[in-house]
C-alpha cells in the first residue's frame, strides 16, 4: 500500500485553508453583506424620499387647481348676482343703456369686461357658456380669444394680451415670435332678456399667479434654499409666471420643453416628475387646461427648486459612507485579533498531525496560551499521539521478538508471524480510529463557538437594522439558512463521534408541516426544471422521527425524482393515515413521471455507493435515507418500472392522532 502521507502534506492553496475561511467568516459581513445592506437601504430611502417630493407637488397642484376653479366659481357667482341685482333689472325695465352700469361694476367685481346679451343674441353665440346661460345655467370656463376677438371687447386689452416669444432650449420648435390670443376666465349667467357675460385675462395677471404662489408654498414650507413657483400656460407658452428669468425679470414668453408638451398637451396626462424650468431643475407638477369645447389648450403648472433636496440627499449619503468606514476601521481589525486566535492553534495541530504522518511519532503541538477547546483538543491530541507512540514502540518490540523467534521456527510459525503481523496492523488502525473519533469531537464542538459568534452578531444586525431590513429579508434568510446548515452539520459530527450523546428525544413531528417546510430547501432545483409539483397533504398524526431527518429524506426523494426527470414531468408527494406492523402510521409518497428503473437497478438502488449518476452522485442519499427511516421504526420501500415513473413509499409509526 502506497504512503498517503506526501498527499496529505502537500501545501493546501491559501483560499482552501482554514484561516481563508476564518477570514471570509469573519470578514464577509462587514465588507460585503453591510455595504449591501446600507447601499439597498440607501437607494430604498432615496426612492421613498423621491416619492414623498412628488406626492408633496401633486397635492401642491390640486391646490392651485382647486384655486383656479374656484377663481371660475367666484366669477360665474358674481356674473349671477349682478345679473338678478335690483339696478340690471331697472335699467333694462325702464330701456336705460346697461353698457355705463357693466364699465363702473366690473372693475369692482374683479372683471375685465362685462357684456349684455340679448337672448337672440346668446342664442346664436359660439360659446358654450353663453348657451348654458342662455339655457337657464350659470357657466364658467377657461377660454381662448383672439386678437379680433379681444380688440372688439377692449384695444387695451388685445395689447395686454400679447406677449414676445423668448427662445427656449429643448422646446418644441416654432416659427411664432409672439403669442396674442388671449386665456380668459369665462363666466356667463341668466339675466332678464338675455345673458350676462363677463371675463377676466389670464395674460400677464400677475397678481393671480402671485395669489396662486402664496397659498401653495406659504412661508417655511419649504427647505432652505428651495422656492416654489407657479405658472400658466397658453398652450405651452408662459403668459403668467413667477418663475425669474434673471433676477428680477420674469420669464413670460419662455416655452415649456417638448417632453412635458408632449405627455400634458398631446396626450392629456399630468406629469409628476423633475423637470427643466427655464434654467434650473425643478420637482414639477403639470396638468392639462381644457376650454369650454373640451379642448386642451394650456397648463397649470406647480413646482420648486429641486437642488436643495439633492444637495440633502448627497449629505445623507456621505455621513452613512464615513459612519461605515469607522465602523470597518474598528471592526476589521477586531475581527482579524479575534481569528488569529482561532486559526493559528489549529495550524499547529495540523502540522503536528503532518509530521506523525511522515513518520516522526515524537512530534507534539506542545501548549496552547488561551484556555478553550482548541487548546484542549490540542492537549487530546498530544496525548493521544504520547499513547500511540508507546504502542508503537511496545509493537516494534514485539514484532522484533516474534521475527527473532520466526528465524528459529518452522514455515508453520512463519505463517502464524503474517497473521500477527496483521493483527497488529488492525490494532494499529483501530487506535487511529478511536483518535480520529476524539479529533472529531474537539473540532465539531470548536466549530459551534465561532458559529455561536456568528448567529449572535447576526441577530443584533438584524435587530438594529429593525424594518430596514424588509428588502433583504430574502439575504438574511439564506444567511439565516447556510448557519443552520453549519450547525446541522456539526452536529452530524459530533453524532458521528459520539453516536450515544445523541440519541433520539422520541418527540412527534407533524409530516405535512415537514413536508412543507422542505419544499423552500429544493425551490432552486425546481425553478430550474419544468416540473409540476402536486402536494396532497392529510396524514392525520404525528411520526416518531427528528424532523430534521425527515426533511432529510424527502430533500433525498425528492431531488432524486426532479433529476429523475430531465425533460420535465409531475412530481406528487402524497401523505395519509395507514397501519404499521398493527400500529397507526402515516404512509409518505414520492410519486415522479421520470425514466424509471429496471428490476436489476430497483434491487440495489439502497445499497451504500450504488448510483446511477457515475460521477454526479456518491450512492449515499438513499442508504442514508433508509437507515434514518429504519432508526425511526418504519419503512422505505420503492416500486418503478423503466419509462412509467417511480414511486418511493415511506411508512413511519405514529405518536398519536391529531
Amino acid at each position: 500500500m502506497s504512503d498517503p502521507a506526501p498527499a496529505i502534506m502537500a501545501r493546501l492553496p491559501f483560499y482552501k485553508t482554514v484561516r481563508a475561511r476564518l477570514l471570509v467568516i469573519a470578514l464577509l459581513p462587514v465588507l460585503l453583506l453591510m455595504p449591501l445592506l446600507l447601499g439597498a437601504t440607501m437607494r430604498g430611502w432615496i426612492a421613498q424620499f423621491d416619492d414623498t417630493l412628488t406626492a408633496k407637488v401633486n397635492s401642491e397642484l390640486t391646490i392651485a387647481h382647486q384655486h383656479l376653479a374656484g377663481l371660475i366659481e367666484s366669477r360665474g357667482a358674481a356674473v349671477e348676482a349682478l345679473g338678478g341685482s335690483w339696478l340690471v333689472v331697472r335699467h333694462l325695465r325702464g330701456g336705460e343703456p346697461l353698457e355705463p352700469l357693466l364699465e363702473r361694476e366690473a372693475g369692482p367685481l374683479g372683471f375685465d369686461y362685462l357684456l349684455y346679451l340679448p337672448a337672440r343674441e346668446a342664442a346664436q353665440a359660439r360659446w358654450p357658456v353663453v348657451q348654458r346661460a342662455h339655457d337657464g345655467e350659470r357657466a364658467g370656463a377657461i377660454d381662448i380669444l383672439d386678437q379680433e376677438e379681444l380688440a372688439a371687447l377692449s384695444p387695451d386689452l388685445a395689447e395686454r394680451a400679447i406677449v414676445p416669444l423668448v427662445e427656449t432650449r429643448a422646446a418644441v420648435p416654432t416659427d411664432k415670435t409672439i403669442e396674442d390670443r388671449g386665456m380668459v376666465v369665462h363666466v356667463a349667467a341668466p339675466a332678464p332678456g338675455g345673458v350676462l357675460l363677463g371675463g377676466v385675462l389670464l395674460n400677464r395677471n400677475l397678481g393671480f399667479i402671485d395669489e396662486i404662489n402664496t397659498i401653495v408654498y406659504p412661508e417655511a414650507s419649504l427647505a432652505a434654499g428651495s422656492q416654489g413657483t407657479a405658472t400658466l400656460f397658453l398652450d405651452d407658452v408662459r403668459i403668467s409666471t413667477n418663475v425669474r428669468l434673471f433676477e428680477d425679470v420674469r420669464a413670460l414668453g419662455t416655452r415649456v420643453s417638448a417632453a412635458v408638451r408632449g405627455r400634458v398637451l398631446d396626450e392629456g396626462e399630468v406629469w409628476l416628475d423633475r423637470a427643466f424650468v427655464v434654467n434650473d431643475w425643478y420637482v414639477s407638477a403639470y396638468e392639462p387646461i381644457t376650454d369650454s369645447f373640451g379642448n386642451r389648450v394650456g397648463m397649470l403648472y406647480v413646482g420648486f427648486l429641486d437642488a436643495p433636496y439633492r444637495a440633502a440627499e448627497r449629505q445623507m449619503m456621505i455621513r452613512v459612507g464615513a459612519a461605515f468606514l469607522i465602523v470597518l476601521a474598528v471592526a476589521v481589525p477586531l475581527f482579524l485579533w479575534l481569528a488569529r486566535g482561532i486559526f493559528r492553534p489549529l495550524e499547529r495541530i495540523n502540522a503536528t498531525i503532518g509530521r506523525v504522518q511522515q513518520g516522526d511519532l515524537g512530534a507534539r503541538t506542545g501548549t496552547i496560551a488561551q484556555d478553550d477547546e482548541i487548546s484542549r483538543v490540542a492537549a487530546q491530541l498530544d496525548s493521544l499521539l504520547e499513547q500511540l507512540q508507546r504502542q508503537n514502540r511496545a509493537l516494534k518490540d514485539w514484532a522484533e521478538e516474534l521475527e527473532d523467534r520466526v528465524a528459529a521456527r518452522t514455515a508453520d510459525l512463519a505463517e502464524a508471524n503474517r497473521q500477527i503481523e496483521t493483527t497488529s496492523k488492525q490494532l494499529i488502525l483501530s487506535e487511529k480510529l478511536a483518535a480520529i473519533g476524539e479529533i472529531t469531537a474537539g473540532v465539531a464542538h470548536e466549530i459551534n463557538n465561532p458559529l455561536a459568534v456568528i448567529q449572535g452578531n447576526f441577530d443584533v444586525i438584524r435587530e438594529e437594522l429593525g424594518a430596514r431590513v424588509e428588502p433583504l429579508r430574502t439575504e438574511f434568510q439564506l444567511v439565516q439558512e447556510q448557519i443552520q446548515a453549519i450547525h446541522i452539520l456539526v452536529t452530524k459530527l459530533l453524532r458521528f463521534a459520539r453516536p450515544e450523546e445523541y440519541a433520539d428525544s422520541g418527540g412527534g413531528v407533524d409530516p405535512d408541516q415537514a413536508i412543507r417546510d422542505t419544499l423552500p430547501l429544493i425551490q432552486h432545483v425546481l425553478t430550474r426544471s419544468e416540473i409540476e409539483l402536486r402536494l396532497d397533504l392529510d396524514a392525520g398524526g404525528q411520526v416518531r422521527m427528528n424532523q430534521t431527518e425527515l426533511q432529510q429524506v424527502m430533500i433525498n426523494l425528492m431531488v432524486n425524482a426532479i433529476q429523475a426527470m430531465p425533460g420535465g414531468g409531475r412530481l406528487e408527494i402524497v401523505s395519509r393515515s395507514d397501519t404499521l406492523h398493527g400500529a397507526d402510521a402515516v404512509r409518505i409518497e414520492a410519486r415522479d413521471t421520470g425514466i424509471g428503473m429496471p428490476p436489476e437497478v430497483v434491487a440495489k438502488v439502497f445499497d451504500p455507493f450504488f448510483s446511477t449518476k457515475r460521477s454526479e452522485g456518491t450512492g449515499l442519499g438513499l442508504a442514508v435515507s433508509r437507515d434514518l427511516v429504519q432508526r425511526a421504526g418504519g419503512e422505505l420501500g420503492v416500486t418503478s418500472e423503466p419509462g412509467q415513473g417511480s414511486c418511493f413509499t415511506v411508512v413511519l409509526p405514529c405518536t398519536g392522532k391529531e
